[in-house]
Parts: C-alpha cells; structure tokens; sequence
C-alpha cells in the first residue's frame, strides 16, 4: 500500500506536531483523523497554537517527561487551558524512586547502574510557568550526574534486540509499563483528541504511539514511516529544545541526536511480539484487557 504522508500541524511554538490518521491497517482499514496527535514539547506553545488544538478539539495531553523536566520547565500553557486534562506519566521512574534505587546500590552512578536520572531535583520552576531562568538551569544541570534526554546518561540497557535505542526504549516498558497503560487508556477515551509527547516527540513519544497502533492493527510498514517520519523535523526539534536552558546541554551537539531510523522501531516491536501473548499479553500483565483493546480500536480506526 502507498507509504501515507505525515499530517503536519503547524505551530509557531512547537515541533514535530503530526495528525496520526490516514495509516492502513491490515485488514483495510484506516485510522481516523482529529484522535491522536504526537508532538515535541509543548513548553513554548503561542496563543495562536492553543487556538489551533482547540480547533483540533484537543482534550487530553499525554505528557511522556520525567517529574525532573516537568519541574525544570514549569508548569505550561496546555496546564492552564480550561477544557484540557494533562497526564503527566513518564517513561523513567521518579527521581525519588531513582534515589531509593541508587541508595540500594550504594551510590552507583546513573552512567554505571542504569539509573534513569540523576537523583537530585532540579530546582522548581516559579509561579508564572515558565521555564527556569538560565542561572536557576545552570545551578541545577550542576548537581545533576546526567543528562535529561533519553539518548544522554541513562546507563547501559540490558542487550535484548541488538540495536542501543531500541534497547532503551525496551527499558521504558520494563520499568514504566503503568504509564504505558494508562497513555493508551487516555489515547482511547470517547471524546476529543489526546496530544502524545516528550521533549523532542522521537522516543518516548515514538515507542507508545507505535504500541498503540500496532495493537489495533496498523501495518508495520506505517508504523515505521510514522516514527522514522520525525527526521524531517529533527532541526525544528533541536531548535525547540534550545529555547531552555533545561535541555540546552542535551542538544549542543546535534551529531549526537539519534537519528529515528526504521529498524529501532521494528526491533522494539519484534522484541515485544516475540514474548508469550505478543503485546496483548505484555499489556495484559499489567492491567490492560481485551475491552480496553476494543475500547482503543473503536476510537483510532475509521
């Protein structure tokens, strides 16, 4: 089937927005459009944009970040919109869960143990929600042993599919798979759109939107092009995240952003189809069962 291009949505604040409707399923079906956008942070989003999602009947947003990023880049735009619920669930435990962690281990370091983020707070963003002023991000990014983006000092993942990002983002599901299950539960309520991001709408992003369709039947090819789709957006994205000082450092050398190649994607999902029950029985594992399954196809598919 014709590969689907990208619905861009335009935002003067923000990156790597797209529509995910129009992909082919495997039955012949489609997905539906106005029911699930993914996106690169939201932190900078102008009035004219909160107009748009408002257009786009934006409900729900699934906010993918680490506790550390949300308090590091205030509260946000989307948090102060009347008609929107926002979810924080991260795909890495909670600094105070790192700490616990760390502490177990006898102050291992995250680049050594694993350790999702540095155990440390990063100081509180004040009342306005704007992001932290560059002399509070420099305080902070001091006392922090890593880096806050996924492809910066989260440790070396166990060797499951052979491929570094996508082992890491096994790790999301091992370690966060309560947050998965509830980012598909939002995505599949009745009314509105669901927004999905992170910080760059690449990984975290990525790895939950892939999951949601492949388990209501989008074929694999389009679930590749959809995440590998994100390269043509990369140089907004690395932009974007420069506008903070929270994920500056994280960004200073562009080389050094993955890029979101087919093949990541595709072994995450292999890895996760090869366990007992594919990623039905993963899901319901954790607390996901067949009338959620039915509950996400009735939403996402024409």
């Amino acid at each position: 089937m014709a590969e689907t291009e990208p619905a861009w949505i335009e935002l003067e604040g923000g990156a790597n927005a797209r529509d995910i409707g129009g992909l082919p399923t495997i039955d012949g079906g489609r997905t539906r459009a106005g029911v699930l956008i993914r996106s690169a942070n939201l932190q900078h989003l102008t009035k004219a944009d909160l107009a748009r999602f408002a257009e786009l009947g934006v409900r729900r947003v699934v906010d993918l970040r680490t506790d550390v990023e949300v308090e590091a880049e205030g509260a946000g735009p989307m948090m102060r919109q009347p008609d929107v619920t926002v979810h924080h669930l991260s795909l890495f435990p909670d600094s105070s869960e790192v700490h616990d962690e760390v502490a177990a281990r006898g102050g291992e370091s995250a680049d050594d143990g694993g350790a999702s983020f540095p155990p440390e707070r990063a100081a509180s963003a004040d009342d306005s929600g704007a992001s932290l002023p560059p002399e509070r991000a420099a305080s902070a990014s001091k006392s922090n042993a890593s880096l806050l983006l996924p492809w910066h000092g989260r440790g070396k993942p166990p060797v499951v599919t052979g491929i570094a990002d996508a082992d890491l983002y096994l790790t999301y599901l091992d370690r966060r798979p309560d947050s998965v299950v509830a980012s598909l539960g939002a995505i599949a309520e009745p009314d509105g759109a669901t927004v999905v991001h992170c910080a760059a709408g690449k990984d975290r992003t990525g790895v939950v939107v892939a999951i949601a369709l492949s388990l209501v039947g989008v074929e694999r090819s389009a679930i590749s092009a959809d995440y590998a789709a994100t390269e043509a957006q990369i140089s907004a994205i690395i932009a974007l995240l420069r506008r903070t000082a929270t994920y500056q450092r994280d960004v200073a050398d562009p080389a050094s952003v993955p890029p979101p190649r087919a093949e990541v994607i595709d072994a995450v999902l292999d890895a996760l189809t090869g366990r007992p029950g594919g990623i039905s029985g993963w899901l319901s594992e954790h607390g996901w069962t067949s009338d959620d399954t039915d509950r996400l196809r009735a939403r996402l598919l024409v």
